[in-house]
């Protein structure tokens, strides 16, 4: 039996224990509880008539990279109705703020073939665009099966991933098989598609380079730049474990040079926010969180953003941030969200999930790699006493963050044939 049956048959036989593992998920918030049939394949809307587009991102990341393709997807295909899946309670709750009206949202079945079957019952999507990496053998595999057609849109996988797929040919060859086109990231990642059974593979170039600056309330930044006021104020963005225990020690090292310092930190998990502040006071900071709507008074030393949705106000206040997840932990997040919100970005030693967007963003003078917690208080230190040199950096980042919009034209071209294609047999 090939590794892919013995997946199938694994996830059936399963069955009752990923039940129990999303009950308990539900009770530690990591799943809508109002929702949780949607993750056994019940649908909570109807299915609207005629032809149906199916968009599934897995997280945050690859759900506002589907953000612009749905703006195109309407703009070009009117009478196309959408259908978007994620699969976490944040990415949902980022859908229900910023999906268009009439785009439904929907929570991405688990892998189970009842489930899967179930889903696609209810939903029959002519054509299905995912998005990245998150491959689901089951839900795309029989999708294929039901005459979806199928695309891979902003195509990644690393090069750990390619090498632990590479070893199990018969497990992932079906599922890269059942797309019709990939479009990949770039040649890198176009090699390894083919490599594990990609037929109509295309780079492209990188969606999130067509994705809008965040957004954010307008009143609301204006309020905290009034509590603010000319503070110096930088920012640590999408931190893990471990990295904001290094804020809290540039902070303290650099509070005597930077009179009523300022320090932001933004968690990637908004839930880890009580062990966050009961560290900082520890550490003898004194901490605000906006979850709490707490002031920030000249007393503050710490304000804690741990709220879901508001990226696009924390970068919009400091000058300078640091990308987490690059100090403490390892890949990355998106430097394209502050390079196009005028941030001076930094980022510690790890940024394989955005490999080359860094090294282009290095090579631009538009970002400054850290090596430590030492490293990384220089370098804050240096931008905020010399603010023409964030900005420089800054300008430098906003040019680069604009330099290939046109990733999104040539992924709507290379889709455009599967919708129409798919035109005269639109569901009823």
């Amino acid at each position: 039996m090939s590794l892919f049956y013995a997946y199938r048959l694994a996830t059936r036989l399963l069955g009752p224990v990923l039940g129990l593992y999303l009950q308990r998920r539900k009770k530690r918030g990591k799943e809508d509880a109002g929702r949780i049939g949607e993750r056994f394949g019940h649908a909570s809307a109807l299915r609207p008539k005629g032809k149906l587009v199916w968009i599934h991102g897995a997280s945050v990341g690859e759900s506002l990279s589907a953000l612009p393709v749905i703006d195109a997807l309407r703009a070009r295909f009117p009478d196309v109705s959408i259908l978007v899946t994620t699969g976490t309670v944040t990415s949902a709750a980022m859908m229900y703020q910023r999906l268009p009206e009439g785009v439904i949202h929907q929570f991405i079945p688990i892998d189970r073939q009842v489930c899967v079957a179930r889903f696609l019952h209810h939903w029959k999507p002519d054509v299905a665009l995912w998005l990245e990496s998150d491959f689901w053998p089951n839900i795309l595999t029989k999708a294929k099966k039901a005459g979806t057609r199928l695309a891979l849109l902003n195509g990644r996988i690393s090069a750990r991933s390619f090498n632990s797929y590479s070893r199990f040919p018969s497990f992932i060859t079906p599922v890269i098989s059942a797309f019709d086109l990939i479009l990949s990231q770039g040649a890198e990642e176009t090699g390894r598609f083919i490599a594990l059974g990609g037929t109509d593979v295309r780079a492209v170039g990188n969606l999130k380079f067509a994705a809008p600056a965040l957004p954010v309330d307008s009143d609301t930044l204006s309020e905290l730049r009034t509590q603010i006021g000319n503070r110096a104020v930088w920012l640590a963005a999408s931190t893990f474990d471990g990295e904001e225990a290094a804020c809290a020690q540039v902070h303290k090292s650099l509070a005597s040079k930077h009179e009523n310092l300022l320090t932001v930190i933004v968690p990637r998990h908004s839930d880890r926010a009580n062990d966050i502040e009961t560290d900082l006071i520890a550490k003898g900071l004194r901490v605000a969180r906006r979850s709490l709507g707490h002031v920030i008074t000249d007393q503050v030393d710490v304000y804690l953003g741990d709220t879901m949705g508001e990226m696009g106000l924390y970068y919009r206040l400091a000058p300078v941030c640091l990308i987490g997840k690059t100090l403490c932990a390892s890949g990355g997040q998106n430097p394209l969200e502050p390079a196009r919100l005028g941030c001076a970005i930094l980022h510690g030693p790890d940024m394989s999930n955005f490999n080359e967007i860094s090294r282009e963003l290095l090579a631009a003078r538009a970002c400054r790699p850290v090596a430590d917690i030492d490293d990384l208080a220089r370098q804050v230190d240096t931008l905020l006493t010399y603010p023409e040199k964030a900005r420089e950096l800054a300008n430098a980042a906003l040019e680069y963050a604009n330099s290939k919009a046109e990733v999104l034209d040539r992924t709507m071209d290379a889709i455009a044939p599967l919708l129409i294609s798919e035109a005269a047999n639109a569901r009823p």
